[in-house]
């Protein structure tokens, strides 16, 4: 099968029963939903772009299992500069939709699952690594959206999955059967989850013995018996279902989207189980996918930075402050912030090294570091960026008083007139487009897309203290201080 175009795939979705929930009521035609919608078009731009001429380079790659032309999100990394072209082209989608464009986990998924289920083949002769391959070559094939699962509700975070009170908790093998498994629990803040075509379930932490029935990976379709979706808010969502809502949405087209995903008494057939029980790889899973997520994320923010910043400099524009010293010394900041975090995506790429399975891995130090820095650097950009706009971004009125004919002034001016004549700008621009660019920093810094460039940039991939943890157990401290002693004179 050739690849599909952007319609293709929304169509795609249509011949899917997902059970998908918002607000307390089954959400029939979720396809088409106000809230939804915006994040499908996100998902639909990672086929528009991948049939551009102009972006063939980064958006596909050729399948090292069938020799055949692929989306780049269904790619095992090969080498060194394929972990660079996944990170331009997360930088190009962030540019192309503001927003959060859902497949980075999925495609991380396949990477860290990939590695993995060959080094537990190694170890116990199991089959893993063979389900996966087969497994691939069909999603590559059929060109679907496979959406990776690994965060659990966890309960209490001070007890081990086997400790917490409601086993169901963390995700778990409830039965074994000569076929297949049965699975039940749940995983949270599944990013992209509706508009995918299919999971791959991961753990969430490293387990002990105690914990084998939740070493389980494995991959199931959205739509399976028993899987159901509970949609999640987002800030100022339900904008989105405002009658002829456009300018007040900031970012008309795209977004974001995250759920619930419950799976009650799922049955995996064995064909698509990559690890159960195996505990003592389920570490070594967490670890891979983490890496490669963090790395993910100094391509991803990094786009949806560089339109954040040009979005700052036309308010400052429109404002009639572009030529002011300290505008362009906070635009400037912004550029340094930014190009920093790409910086670190760039570099965790290049000193990628081969897994046993012969795929790539980055340098998970780096990959770390570069994580640490998302937790911050975005936020300071959007504090920037609010800055440079003004309080305006956040009191206007909406856009129905823009567009009133109600008679409010002594002369007969309308709300409409009112709002015009007091929020114009420097007069290079009409009020309308100020209004649109506040709007849309308005939708970055505080709206639905906040979620996906700011608080996902702090939890999403692990917390910073996840983070911090793995810059202290790879920083090599011990090698660090024997390099001073010998120069200062202690070690001989």
């Amino acid at each position: 099968m050739t690849m599909m175009t952007g319609a293709q795939y929304i169509e795609s979705l249509r011949k899917l029963n997902t059970r998908v929930y918002m607000f307390g009521e089954k959400i029939d035609n979720w396809v088409d939903h106000p809230m939804i919608r915006p994040s499908i078009n996100c998902v639909a731009m990672t086929y528009v772009l991948a049939r551009d001429s102009e972006y063939t380079d980064l958006m596909t790659a050729t399948s090292h299992l069938t020799g055949r032309k692929i989306n780049r999100f269904a790619h095992i990394h090969q080498n060194t500069e394929d972990l660079k072209k996944k990170v331009k082209m997360q930088r190009l989608l962030g540019q192309k939709t503001g927003s959060c464009f859902q497949r980075c986990v999925g495609m991380d998924a396949f990477n860290a699952v990939y590695s993995t289920t060959y080094e537990i083949d190694e170890k116990y002769g199991t089959h893993y690594h063979e389900n996966f391959k087969k497994f691939l070559i069909y999603v590559q094939d059929q060109d679907l959206i496979v959406d990776g699962a690994m965060t659990d509700p966890k309960g209490d975070r001070g007890k081990a999955p086997h400790e917490q009170t409601d086993a169901d908790l963390f995700v778990r093998i409830k039965e074994v059967r000569e076929d297949g498994i049965v699975v039940r629990g749940a995983k949270c803040h599944q990013t992209g989850s509706v508009n995918s075509h299919w999971h791959i379930v991961m753990p969430t932490i490293a387990m002990g013995p105690d914990d084998k029935d939740y070493a389980v990976s494995f991959a199931c379709p959205s739509d399976a018996e028993g899987v159901y979706m509970i949609y999640g808010r987002q800030s100022c969502d339900t904008r989105k279902l405002e009658e002829n809502a456009d300018m007040d949405l900031g970012n008309k087209n795209f977004g974001g989207q995250e759920a619930l995903v419950v799976f009650d008494d799922v049955f995996v057939p064995n064909e698509y189980v990559f690890m159960a029980g195996e505990y003592d790889f389920a570490g070594m899973l967490v670890e891979r996918f983490a890496g490669f997520h963090r790395q993910s994320y100094g391509g991803c923010k990094v786009g949806v930075g560089d339109v954040v910043i040009g979005a700052a400099a036309l308010a400052a524009e429109y404002n009639g402050v572009e030529k002011a010293s300290a505008v362009k010394d906070k635009l400037i900041e912004m550029t340094h912030l930014n190009e920093t975090l790409y910086s670190c995506g760039i570099a965790c790429s290049c000193e990628g090294c081969q897994t046993a399975s012969g795929s790539y891995i980055i340098d998970l130090l780096l990959a770390n570091v570069c994580k640490q820095n998302v937790t911050r650097f975005p936020y300071e950009i959007v504090r920037l960026a609010e800055d440079i706009a003004g309080g305006l971004m956040v009191t206007m009125p909406s856009e129905k008083d823009f567009q009133s004919d109600t008679p409010v002034g002594r002369e007969g001016e309308t709300i409409g007139e009112i709002c015009h004549k007091f929020f114009a700008g420097n007069g290079t621009c009409s009020t309308e487009d100020r209004m649109r660019v506040l709007r849309f920093l308005e939708n970055i810094c505080l709206g639905s897309a906040a979620v996906g460039y700011r608080t996902e940039s702090m939890h999403g991939a692990g917390s910073p203290q996840a983070q911090r943890i793995m810059i202290a157990r790879q920083g090599n401290i011990q090698g660090k201080k024997k390099l001073a002693k010998k120069l200062a004179g202690i070690l001989k």
